[in-house]
């Protein structure tokens, strides 16, 4: 185990090196200038002077490789240094903002596991009848709406008319739940397949036949020998798919005005404001590395197969 998480960390750093350095490039090269953003050249007369001035002052008058050696340096001193607009470290902007992205993530996740858990597995168990066709048409239709499209339909019947949740900002648990149920609705139409295929796998196996000469139930076979070897696809999709989920958490965000850091995010963008943008894609790599060092160490207590062959191969 401390042999996988050395190696990922390897991983991981090469990998945040590159991706940091990509980043820093293509932000740059991209259309907007930040100076003018900042002095509100478009509302207020700025003379070239003091455009020139201020570049100067915030380096982007060097090139672009000094101006990323400058920020790496920075960035190994644990310092994402300070948002353009708003003067405030970018650390601390992040890290304000990250408690309602990860509550929106936990919410959109526990709505994916009531409901993907429950179609995927009475879809394997009746294969074939109105059950399964029904959870695979049900699957079919989510995978094939937007995510924003079903927020404006909620935000619309249970917002407007029924006015039953709030429909923007975060103010207690009811403000969590449309947003949630989004979220989770959309990303769950992969896991209901998924989990359906991989227990009808799981289902037509040797063990699953030698548990039942054996005399065990049928509801402990599917717990404790079906469900536990097919699991393990779905916790590998979803680290693999863990970038889709915050890609979907920015557009909820946004829909929702929910304060988190995609909402954050997408004004950053908007702003030019280079530093936040940079901390922002360091800190979701970084979450990515650990969930999937988590999915990849959970996945090798989970499917006992693999185990074996790791100590077969010392």
């Amino acid at each position: 185990m401390v042999r996988i998480i050395v190696r990922k960390f390897l991983e991981v750093f090469l990998f945040m090196l590159f991706i940091t350095f990509v980043s820093f490039i293509f932000i740059r090269l991209a259309p907007g200038d930040p100076v003018l953003t900042i002095l509100n050249a478009d509302e207020l007369s700025v003379s070239q002077e003091q455009v020139e001035a201020l570049r100067t002052e915030m380096g982007f008058d060097k090139p672009v490789i000094v101006q990323y050696g400058h920020w790496l340096l920075h960035f190994i001193q644990v310092d994402f240094g300070k948002s353009f607009v708003t003067g405030q470290e970018v650390m601390s902007m992040i890290l304000t903002a990250l408690p309602a992205t990860v509550e929106l993530a936990a919410g959109a996740i526990c709505v994916m596991l009531f409901v993907a858990i429950p179609l995927g597995s009475l879809s394997a168990l009746y294969r074939d009848s109105w059950i399964d066709k029904i959870s695979r048409l049900l699957s079919i239709i989510g995978a094939a709406i937007p995510s924003f499209w079903l927020g404006l339909i909620f935000i619309d019947l249970f917002g407007v008319r029924l006015s039953w949740f709030p429909i923007m900002g975060r103010d207690g648990f009811l403000s969590l739940v449309l947003p949630s149920i989004t979220l989770g609705l959309a990303i769950s139409s992969v896991y209901v397949r998924l989990l359906r295929s991989s227990l009808l796998d799981s289902l037509s196996q040797e063990f699953i036949r030698a548990a039942r000469a054996r005399g065990l139930s049928e509801g402990r076979i599917f717990l404790f020998h079906a469900f536990r070897h097919s699991i393990s696809p779905v916790i590998t999709v979803f680290g693999v798919s863990l970038g889709s989920l915050i890609g979907g958490v920015v557009v909820i965000e946004v829909l929702f005005a929910y304060p988190g850091v995609g909402k954050l995010i997408v004004d950053a963008i908007r702003q030019r404001d280079y530093p936040l943008i940079q901390g922002y894609i360091l800190i979701m790599a970084i979450i990515v590395f650990i969930v999937n060092t988590c999915v990849d160490l959970s996945y090798r207590y989970l499917n006992p197969e693999m185990k074996m062959k790791e100590m077969e191969s010392k």
